[in-house]
């Protein structure tokens, strides 16, 4: 009997131990953290996990990515064998905010590459629209090959330096 005391005094400070199951503030956690904004704020998660969920006990750490190309969830995984995996939706900004097009298709824009003490410059054409840092394909002209760029400003886009 006393050693039955013992070995629960020892989880006490452990309840998602004792009981077999990972504790879902951990993952509210881990996922305010890989976003980097809290539950209920725009990029954030758009809730806290439910608490009806009962997921065992993950020994290793949380395997946290986006999923979806729009990025409006998060993949929490269990990397354990037989582990399982959580879905959490992202809250998104105000549509108007988010489809606010900066670039339209079809126009004129300012093809950019700058790196350390340089920067040069063609104009371009765009051939997607798109807001504020989305990524759009530009042309130097009719005949060249398109590229992916980003959005900087209304009628500015940026190469990437890779």
């Amino acid at each position: 009997m006393r050693r039955l005391v013992l070995l629960s005094l020892a989880f006490a400070p452990f309840p998602a131990l004792a009981a077999g199951a990972t504790d879902l503030t951990m993952i509210d956690s881990a996922v305010a953290a890989f976003t980097g904004q809290p539950i209920g704020v725009p990029g954030g998660a758009a809730q806290p996990v439910d608490r009806r969920l009962r997921l065992t006990w993950c020994s290793a750490p949380l395997a946290l990515a986006w999923y979806g190309n729009a990025q409006t969830s998060v993949l929490v995984s269990c990397p354990d064998a037989g582990g399982w995996r959580v879905f959490v939706p992202v809250m998104q900004a105000r549509r108007e905010a988010v489809s606010a097009i900066a670039v339209a298709r079809g126009e004129g824009v300012t093809i950019t590459v700058a790196g350390d003490g340089f920067s040069v410059s063609q104009p371009g054409e765009a051939m997607d629209a798109g807001a504020i840092g989305a990524w759009i394909r530009v042309r130097t002209n009719a005949k060249a090959d398109p590229v992916r760029a980003r959005i900087v400003r209304p009628g500015l886009v940026e190469l990437p330096m890779n």
